[in-house]
């Protein structure tokens, strides 16, 4: 039986993409793949790696990924990865989902920094 596709688009097997940086025997080595992870976290209901992968300075406390009616995210586009310094980055994307059957998107330019070697989401601004 042939692995699933990630959710997160790349065009590579779950298991070869974010599961392993899900399952914390990976960390993302881009803020790119991280943003991706946190994507593919969002489709599945990982709210504790997604407050894994949050900076603790900007990190909520909760998590609650259980709206009803709940989300179907339905596709990613990465628009641009820029590395704005050594240890930060800029990540602009475009996350379609389904609420009750009708369509939305977020189109969000996120920031994140590098700690420890690690890459963290800080925050992001969402355009209208």
């Amino acid at each position: 039986m042939a692995t699933p596709l990630c959710p997160c688009q790349s065009g590579r097997r779950f298991s070869d993409c974010c599961a392993p940086l899900l399952d914390g025997e990976l960390p993302a080595n881009s803020a790119e793949i991280l943003m991706r992870s946190r994507y593919t976290a969002f489709t599945l209901g990982d709210s504790e790696y997604l407050l894994r992968s949050w900076h603790p300075s900007t990190r909520p406390g909760l998590l609650d990924l259980a709206a009803e009616p709940a989300p179907k995210w339905i596709g990613l586009q990465v628009r641009q990865h820029v590395q704005t310094g050594e240890d930060s980055a800029i990540v602009e994307f475009v996350a379609r989902y389904r609420v009750g059957g009708r369509a939305h998107r977020l189109h969000e330019t996120s920031r994140f920094v590098r700690e420890g070697g690690r890459w963290f989401y800080v925050d992001g601004d969402i355009a209208e």
